[in-house]
Parts: structure tokens; sequence; C-alpha cells
């Protein structure tokens, strides 16, 4: 815990630390902490009311599974959930460069371009003589 949560969490030392502020000066520190408490108790409250939500839909989905008979694991088992995940294939490369060493050089086209090719641009070659 840093110091100025020790000194804000404990009674003396807090006591301590504002002995020097006015009457006045307390009055509006307090005033200020009281709004950012009010502020987090609105946010909390935002989130249980988002959370009670979810779990409301998550048992009404669950009585509907119910209802048709079905268990979670029926729905994990099935080929739609395999459907439902990405394959995370890759992009097809559209740019073949073969150099002099007899080495192939791919590039799909997207990001940054590959040096070999930005060196056979820079040499007078055309991107079209590497499209596939």
């Amino acid at each position: 815990m840093n110091e100025f949560l020790s000194i804000l969490t404990h009674g003396r030392r807090l006591q301590g630390a504002v002995k020097d502020l006015s009457l006045e000066e307390l009055t509006e520190v307090a005033d200020k902490l009281n709004k950012i408490i009010e502020t987090r108790r609105v946010k909390e409250e935002e989130l249980r009311k988002v959370e009670k939500e979810k779990l409301d839909k998550i048992d009404a989905i669950c009585k509907q599974l119910e209802e048709a008979g079905l268990a979670l694991e029926d729905l994990q088992s099935t080929d739609v959930a395999k459907k439902l995940r990405k394959t995370g294939s890759k992009r097809p490369v559209k740019y073949i460069l073969r150099d002099k060493d007899g080495s192939e050089h791919t590039w799909t086209g997207i990001g940054r371009m590959p040096k070999v090719f930005s060196q056979a641009l820079a040499d007078g070659k055309d991107l079209d003589d590497f499209l596939l």
C-alpha cells in the first residue's frame, strides 16, 4: 500500500495530516470524496445490473435447453459448434519472387512489403511480374 493510502485509511495519521486545514477546506475535501464515492456506487450498481441481466439470459437459455430435452454437452458435441469456431486460416499468397539463388519469397500483398520485393521494384521490375 502506498503512503497516501496508508495515511488515508489510518484514523490518527489522517487526522495528523489534515490538522493544518481549515474547516472550509476539510468540508471541500469531504464533498469531493463524497462525489467520488457516489460515482463509484453508481458504476458498481450498473455493473451489478448488467451481471444480473446476463445471468437472467443464461437462466432463460438453460430453461429452453431443458424444455427441448438437451444438455450443454449436446451442443458442444455437434458440428454446429465446430463450424462456429474460427479456423484461423492464413491469407492466400498473392506474389512469388524467385531470387538468383533459387529461393522463393512469398507475400500476400498485405502489410509491409518484404525487402526482396522492394529491392526488385527499385531495380525497375513491376509488381505485376510477381503475381500468381
